[in-house]
């Protein structure tokens, strides 16, 4: 790795190896230094923030906001995302944050997650089933993309007959198309119609879920979830909550195939199998990166100095692989101590769906070892493709056979 924050900013980092290669660019980052200017995918100018302290305490210190309002004038754009689909969590400080999570939290208690599990299970038993009549599989098409999507989709109220669309618009936003940016638009407007149909129809005929409980909300008292809030929430839980659990589980396979040992220990003890998500977690996790914060005042990290406005990139990623706080960071070792992973974030703005995501992740690979004792990758190892996306870490296809 090469142009560090001592450069200046008009050198800014080459992203390639963070792309293709990114656990050993971002040791080499660690070592040159905490805090280093790059140019995003989009081509906006970011501070690229590396190390566990640093991270861990910027992802908590209020001065670090997620508000777009406060970016530079003419810097950061982001997403092209309508106002309807805009006004969620990931764009929202206290008090509004506090408010609209308040709302939807208690969905997500270790109480309400735990009842799910059954139905969770029987999801991924009857993905398997499907499965195992092939004799192969694409792991990611076939059982971590659909698990996910059945759940969060069940749990808003959304039909069967919609689910298949919805997966071809996340693809479309998480790695869009450079040779067809036409797509990221027309996936935005198809999910904004989606939504504004389904809560009209949901609002004439309310069910038992969370969506309808939360337009409940919205009509009774407008003061606690605007009409953007309440459209803008459903499309984040429908949109994180398949996102990062189809990479959680995907990337949990995959280190297991290729640390087989470690898949014996755990098929023969699946009970160790909460602690080893954590590992997973920590070693290979879903998002690289966390939501771009604006420092609303010159912040000093590191000794360098971010001005106010301008945007910074804490990397979940790095920090979860700096050896000033897991020892032999880049070894697997299901024993280690992990309560300070940030895999799933760190303050007010943490995970909303960790106990959900956790529960899904142990729940499919519990399924997956106990049916399918032989699984084995259905091609060389060389030949699997991430994703390359710097928010996003998973794998575009993971063939297997048993």
């Amino acid at each position: 790795m090469q142009n560090t924050a001592e450069t200046g900013p008009d050198a800014p980092i080459d992203l390639t190896p963070l792309l293709d290669d990114p656990y050993p660019a971002y040791a080499a980052l660690r070592e040159a230094g905490p805090v280093h200017r790059i140019n995003g995918t989009d081509g906006n100018p970011a501070w690229l923030v590396t190390r566990y302290d640093d991270v861990r305490s910027a992802l908590a210190d209020p001065r670090f906001s997620l508000d777009k309002r406060n970016a530079t004038p003419g810097g950061y754009r982001g997403f092209a995302l309508p106002p309807a689909l805009d006004a969620n969590l990931l764009n929202m400080d206290p008090p509004d944050h506090t408010r609209v999570r308040r709302l939807v939290v208690k969905a997500f208690t270790p109480g309400r997650v735990e009842a799910l599990r059954e139905p969770v299970r029987r999801v991924a038993d009857e993905l398997l089933d499907a499965m195992a009549r092939r004799g192969s599989a694409d792991l990611i098409a076939d059982y971590a993309g659909p698990l996910p999507i059945t759940v969060i989709c069940d749990l808003l109220g959304i039909p069967h007959h919609d689910r298949r669309d919805f997966l071809a618009w996340s693809d479309a936003l998480i790695t869009p198309d450079p040779a067809r940016p036409e797509l990221m638009g027309q996936a935005v407007g198809a999910m904004l119609e989606f939504y504004t149909g389904l809560i009209a129809a949901k609002r004439a005929e309310p069910a038992d879920d969370l969506l309808s409980d939360l337009i409940a909300v919205r009509d009774a008292d407008g003061d606690r979830l605007t009409e953007d809030e309440l459209t803008s929430l459903a499309f984040l839980i429908l949109f994180a909550g398949y996102e990062n659990t189809v990479h959680l589980i995907g990337n949990a396979v995959l280190t297991l195939l290729d640390h087989p040992e470690q898949l014996r220990a755990l098929r023969h003890n699946p009970a160790e199998l909460p602690a080893a998500v954590e590992e997973f977690l920590r070693y290979d996790g879903p998002s690289p990166l966390a939501i771009r914060r604006f420092p609303t005042e010159d912040v000093e990290i590191g000794g360098v100095r971010i001005p106010a406005g301008e945007s910074v990139l804490l990397s979940i990623a790095s920090a979860n692989r700096d050896p000033a706080r897991f020892p032999a960071p880049d070894t697997l070792d299901r024993g280690r101590e992990l309560s300070g992973h940030l895999a799933l974030g760190h303050g007010i703005h943490r995970c909303l769906g960790a106990p959900l995501a956790r529960m899904e992740a142990v729940t499919a690979l519990e399924a997956l070892l106990d049916r399918f004792p032989g699984l084995r990758l259905g091609v060389p190892r060389d030949e699997l493709r991430h994703r390359r996306a710097l928010r996003a870490r998973g794998l575009i296809s993971l063939p297997v056979a048993w």
